[in-house]
């Protein structure tokens, strides 16, 4: 019978390609391509450089990022990157990548009838990689948008792009993840996929099996500048927002709580009384935010956002974004073992520029835990670090006891043990006396480099 069906494909594929398509599973792209490639655009953007690059032949490699999410290089002479684009409105505005037509001093627009046309830029928003672009037509043809929030793991998509300026090319893979975080990427969720992108596909529409643009093809994993398997689009809810915002108001505003978070280790949720390893774990909040004039405290685990479970900690910053400036978004918390509700107030996400001055007023994170002698901060070191109350010194660790296997040093500042704040020796001597054996506790330290919570295996 196998072999029977073996037989029947391959006739097919002589005679029928859409019946043997029918016979295997295999969807048929024809017709989506043939009703939307005439709406993807290529996009030529003559700037000028960065002089200070040392890489002069990477114009193309717009695309590029590497392992640790640092940006492609750029060439310090002036010169044409090429990328794509797709048209979501009859009178000429089209979305694209930021990193396309960033800096550029001229920016033509390439057409499927080989029209090239010159484009105003209507905005750019850097964070989560969106531009609007317009050219001066008429009548044009538009993609139709779908809902990234409806995506599955494991469905059918299709890319149409300029890769290496060969126009209007066609890829296709699945969805291999979504909400995917990326470093230095927090408010973007991005839609990880197979299909394969390459330098000039940057900025082109992402489509699924309706014909529905879902993405924007905007980076790839890799560590040779080229395709490796990994795919990165930005999900077109969040696109569309972002361009809604530039068009009307030139700028995009942003949801911001105000917190620094980490990952919630099976280990860690032990410690705070949880059965399941999830959430965003509270590490420190930052003065004058939403979060300081709620009732969030260091080391609320926060669960849920605005009804929606937060699986990670990169899950939270994508919720937070979407939420509109000065409205009120409800969370669940994990506090003592006990779930409870509270409201925040969110606030705008300020500039690059504030949000570093920001975290440098309060401290980031690293880790710590016990068996540890302490002895009272002196002014001189709460100053250092920036500690207003409470904290105790570390200034002799146990050899071989939890804490040195956990890499505690003396000069380590421990904040919290088991969730209870730490304000004297006297404090510490009294938590570290009721805390029970053969039990995890999280432990929140802090050091220069800022405040961390850790798990600690008590012997």
């Amino acid at each position: 019978m196998k072999n029977v069906l073996i037989r029947l494909i391959a006739v097919a594929m002589l005679f029928s390609p859409a019946l043997a398509q029918a016979l295997t599973g295999l969807p048929d792209f024809r017709s989506l391509v043939k009703q939307n490639h005439k709406a993807v655009v290529n996009i030529s953007a003559r700037q000028s450089a960065d002089a200070d690059s040392d890489f002069p032949d990477q114009r193309l490699d717009e695309l590029r990022r590497d392992q640790e999410g640092r940006g492609a290089p750029r060439s310090p002479f002036e010169g044409n990157g090429l990328g794509s684009g797709f048209i979501i409105s009859n009178d000429g505005y089209i979305l694209t990548n930021n990193h396309v037509v960033e800096g550029a001093d001229d920016v033509i627009v390439r057409m499927h009838d080989r029209r090239e046309l010159r484009a105003s830029i209507i905005g750019t928003d850097p964070r989560s990689d969106v531009a609007v672009i317009k050219v001066d037509a008429a009548d044009l043809p538009t993609v139709v948008i779908g809902n990234s929030d409806l995506l599955e793991v494991g469905e059918w998509v299709l890319a149409i792009g300029s890769p290496f300026g060969f126009d209007f090319s066609v890829t296709a893979g699945i969805v291999s993840a979504t909400g995917r975080a990326l470093p230095n990427e927090s408010y973007v969720p991005f839609i990880q996929t197979d299909v394969a992108i390459n330098p000039g596909n940057s900025g082109g529409p992402l489509f699924n099996l309706n014909g529905e643009v879902i993405g924007i093809n905007s980076q790839i994993y890799s560590r040779t500048g080229s395709f490796m398997g990994l795919s990165f689009a930005i999900p077109i809810e969040l696109a569309i927002d972002v361009a809604d915002q530039l068009k009307s108001v030139g700028k995009v505003s942003r949801g911001w709580l105000g917190v620094h978070i980490q990952e919630v280790t099976m280990v860690l949720a032990e410690s705070f009384g949880m059965e399941t390893a999830h959430g965003a774990v509270v590490s420190s909040i930052l003065p004058d935010s939403p979060a300081s004039r709620s009732t969030l405290k260091v080391g609320d685990v926060i669960t849920h956002f605005d009804g929606r479970k937060v699986e990670k900690s990169s899950s939270l910053p994508p919720l937070v974004g979407r939420v509109p400036v000065n409205s009120n978004a409800r969370l669940r918390v994990v506090r003592d073992g006990e779930q409870i509700e509270l409201t925040v107030n969110i606030g705008e996400l300020p500039g690059q520029a504030e949000l570093a001055q920001a975290a440098g007023a309060e401290p980031r994170y690293q880790p710590n835990p016990l068996q540890i002698d302490v002895e009272a901060l002196d002014a001189a070191t709460r100053s250092q670090l920036g500690i207003d109350k409470g904290g105790v010194m570390v200034n002799r660790v146990i050899a071989d006891g939890p804490a040195d296997v956990a890499g505690i040093e003396p000069g380590d500042v421990v904040l919290m043990v088991d969730n209870k704040p730490v304000d004297s020796p006297r404090d510490f001597a009294s938590v570290v006396s009721k805390l029970e054996s053969n039990k995890s506790i999280a432990v929140l330290v802090q050091r220069d480099s800022g405040p961390v919570f850790l798990a600690l295996q008590l012997e």
